[in-house]
């Protein structure tokens, strides 16, 4: 495969046994994409992991958290003037060959940033099913962000994607530290970037274990609630304005 200069961004904390496959599975699909894993004051070997199979590595001094990880790597392809980037989280959830559903859009100029929904239109009842309170969460989410945006979306959680230069710029300057994903669809709403999503698979974690529990869960509701709304009053400065004052 050829294309775009690519770069997958790959956040990870204490992946130690995930990540090597993470790399492995990526240059699979395509030996032309580079590879940044970011790992986020991990206490494991995740960068050493990494490292040995070829990806670069930007380890962070501390625990960001997700958020902080994941625009540490789009800051990444920024800085080294990737025309395009695909995330994927490091805990081999995603399969990499998945991406040859998502970056047709961009190809065609059909999108600025491509989601991977276990949820849309067309996607079957195999693969991995999130635990009962994480699914009413991602639906109560998908239903709140689809009326405040007023675009359809079905899988707001999900951290598989795909983006063009327009993309990554936004999520590079612009993006939320705590629980990210729901807010970051808002964020890519308000600054009029045009987002799609394709149903994808994904599978079972087969490494560690998840951090979002019911407590967890019920406060990420109620936390990122707040910040939807707080969001879609905010006034944001759009990309052209960027450019024109810069």
């Amino acid at each position: 495969m050829s294309g775009p200069r690519t770069v997958a961004v790959v956040p990870a904390y204490n992946e130690a046994g995930a990540i090597g496959e993470v790399v492995d599975g990526i240059r699979a699909f395509d030996p032309a994409f580079d590879v940044v894993v970011v790992d986020d004051g991990s206490s494991d070997e995740t960068a050493a992991v990494a490292a040995a199979r070829g990806a670069a590595v930007v380890s962070l001094p501390f625990n960001l958290g997700i958020g902080g990880a994941v625009q540490t790597g789009f800051r990444y392809a920024l800085a080294h003037g990737y025309e395009r980037a695909v995330r994927l989280d490091g805990d081999g959830q995603h399969d990499p060959a998945e991406l040859a559903k998502l970056l047709p859009l961009l190809e065609r100029d059909e999108a600025d940033i491509v989601t991977g929904s276990r949820f849309a239109p067309g996607n079957g009842e195999g693969g991995h099913r999130p635990a009962l309170a994480r699914r009413l969460g991602i639906v109560f989410f998908a239903k709140l962000v689809s009326l405040l945006t007023r675009q359809r979306v079905t899988d707001t959680t999900s951290g598989f994607q795909a983006l063009n230069r327009r993309g990554i710029e936004l999520f590079a300057h612009d993006y939320p530290n705590d629980y990210p994903e729901v807010e970051a669809t808002v964020l890519v709403h308000k600054h009029r970037l045009r987002l799609a999503e394709v149903p994808v698979a994904m599978r079972d974690r087969e490494h560690g274990e998840s951090s979002i529990t019911f407590v967890r869960s019920i406060y990420y509701m109620l936390k990122v609630t707040l910040a939807l709304l707080v969001a879609m009053c905010r006034k944001y400065t759009l990309p052209e304005d960027r450019e024109a004052s810069a």
